[in-house]
């Protein structure tokens, strides 16, 4: 073997081992010395944000105070208390943010949800659907505020998930277990896959958990007791879960997690509340407005409209990564519900609460961090 060949022999696994990812990496201590909280980043991961679309105009106070649509307009059915100026304004928006003009997308433009003869007419299936992602959103910016730590302006908008696409470029439907082949029925895992970030777990771990009612319940012990039994394929499982919310947002485990404990809530830091509240919100965004719109969806190939549902017929639907999309905060942080107060919610509603879930507040140890004591007030499970 000569020397070029002992170099490569010698540089090769050096790279593996790195994890194939070139460039400088920035680090962040978040925790108490010696307990491995240490937030590892990318610098280039601000790039994935890409270009945030501008407001159409500006939205002055006048135009929010004038003739509500619903009584403009017929068929208003969700921004009904929205003034005449305020729903154009968002409707442009939304061209812009689901299909938009001078796109490949067919019907791009108004057209897409609308029959330009009669703008009130539901036949096109895409203004159905609008109109339950609009309740949708709504929704979540209004109740899932726990999700985004109370911060304001801090909720999603249709450009969160869509980036212009009709649908999110980042989705998933039930993959049922590949069939007894010659090597066996592997039963969903052992097949590295982009949805667990190519680790050998199950690699659907989303239809019990996301969609499912499922509780992660593996604490983390060397053997099962009474506090947790947890079998290994719901572990494998949840790890599988794990690592796709550590690739969607871009973090390591310690994001969430104190890597003395992975278990224990008291010393986790409070990112992990919100990660609770964030999969009980996908839950109910996929089971009571996603799949809730049933038939609606067309079968794969049929219509100008392309693929909406998976191979084994359910409809496509989100995950950490449809949001996040590489990033801990979805578009780097920008606050783009702030130029759109249509999609808050209801001007004339009550202050939501957040949703009824079970948990109960646990108390803050004294040697808890000040920022882990102040989320220490949000509801937690206790496991």
């Amino acid at each position: 073997m000569n020397a070029l060949n002992k170099l490569v022999a010698i540089a090769l696994p050096a790279l593996l081992l790195a994890g194939c990812e070139f460039g400088p990496k920035e680090q962040e201590q978040v925790g108490y010395r010696g307990t491995a909280l240490v937030l590892i980043s990318d610098p280039d991961s601000k790039a994935k944000v890409g270009e945030i679309p501008a407001p159409p105009y500006e939205l002055t106070a006048e135009m929010i105070s004038g003739d509500k649509s619903g009584t403009a307009y017929e068929n208003v059915q969700v921004l009904g208390d929205v003034s005449v100026d305020e729903f154009n304004y968002l409707m442009q928006a939304m061209t812009t943010w689901v299909s938009p003009d001078g796109s490949d997308i067919p019907d791009a433009g108004c057209t897409y949800c609308h029959n330009p003869e009669n703008m009130a007419s539901d036949e096109k299936y895409t203004k159905v659907v609008a109109r339950k992602m609009l309740q949708m959103t709504r929704k979540v910016n209004a109740e899932w505020v726990p999700h985004f730590a109370g911060q304001e302006n801090a909720g999603v908008t249709c450009w969160t998930c869509h980036r212009g696409k009709p649908v999110p470029t980042y989705n998933w439907s039930t993959a049922v277990p590949d069939p007894g082949t010659l090597t066996g029925n592997k039963r969903g895992g052992n097949t590295p896959a982009q949805t667990v970030a190519y680790a050998s777990l199950a690699y659907d771990p989303f239809t019990d958990y996301l969609a499912g009612k499922d509780n992660i319940r593996v604490g983390g012990k060397a053997f099962p007791t009474k506090a947790s039994n947890a079998s290994i394929q719901s572990t494998e499982k949840t790890y599988g879960l794990m690592m796709h919310m550590s690739q969607g947002l871009g973090v390591n485990c310690s994001f969430c997690h104190n890597s003395n404990n992975f278990a224990k809530w008291e010393d986790s830091r409070p990112q992990r509340v919100g990660a609770w509240y964030g999969i009980r919100m996908v839950r109910d965004i996929n089971n009571n407005y996603i799949t809730a719109l049933g038939d609606i969806w067309p079968v794969n190939g049929k219509g100008p409209y392309g693929n909406r549902r998976g191979p084994h017929g359910d409809p496509l639907k989100v995950n950490c990564t449809t949001c996040h999309q590489g990033v801990n905060k979805p578009l780097g942080g920008y606050k783009m519900l702030k130029d759109y107060p249509a999609l808050k919610g209801s001007y004339d509603a009550a202050p939501a609460a957040a949703p009824v879930v079970a948990a109960a507040p646990v108390a803050a140890p004294a040697a808890m961090p000040a920022e882990t004591a102040a989320a220490a007030s949000l509801q937690k499970p206790a496991a």
